[in-house]
């Protein structure tokens, strides 16, 4: 997640001080992702070095009392940010995919009954977001985004693991090859 972009968001709204801005980060983002204020400040001071940001006082040190404003370079860096799709070409590192990877390769490890182990923990977590939007959903339009898109990433993990079982139960006795087919790594960008 970019801080640097989510804080030149808020300042485009007009000027403000710093533990202003993580209040307001953490309430537009449904308060799902605190913000530490030292992170805050130390964004800041970055984001006056490269000039997309000025302060009330640019020589004093950062402080609560100590106000921010975007620039015009701050403004446009923040349309280009808004505009540019995240860079997807290729899979992020995933903790759990990586543990399913190894399991199957690891003798003795029981694959079908650490990859259950990980459904019932996502169908869990599924719930309790769940139910959080039931409480909240309704009168918190960012926390009720938040939580579908939560929602619908555990989803995805549980299909992940559904189709990884089967799989492995269609799979032949012998470990997987060592490498992948070419067509895969010509698709995916990926190198190895």
């Amino acid at each position: 997640m970019s801080i640097r972009h989510a804080l030149l968001a808020l300042l485009s709204e007009g000027p403000k001080y710093g533990l202003q801005l993580r209040e307001e980060f953490e309430s537009r983002t449904g308060e799902v992702w605190p913000l530490n204020v030292g992170q805050v400040y130390t964004t800041l001071q970055r984001l006056e070095r490269d000039r997309l940001v000025e302060s009330d006082s640019p020589e004093a040190d950062a402080g609560p009392q100590k106000g921010f404003r975007i620039t015009d370079g701050g403004t446009e860096e923040l349309a280009a940010w808004l505009r540019t799709p995240p860079d997807l070409s290729s899979p992020p590192r995933d903790e759990l995919v990586i543990k399913v990877l190894i399991a199957i390769r690891l003798p003795g490890a029981d694959v079908p009954e650490i990859i259950q182990v990980h459904r019932r923990h996502l169908v869990q977590l599924m719930q309790q977001w769940t139910r959080l939007k039931d409480e909240e959903g309704d009168v918190d339009l960012a926390l009720a985004l938040v939580v579908d898109a939560e929602l619908y990433r555990l989803d995805s993990l549980v299909r992940w693991l559904d189709t990884a079982d089967g799989r492995l139960k269609r799979a032949p006795a012998s470990p997987p090859r060592e490498t992948a087919p070419q067509i895969v790594r010509r698709r995916t960008g990926v190198r190895r």
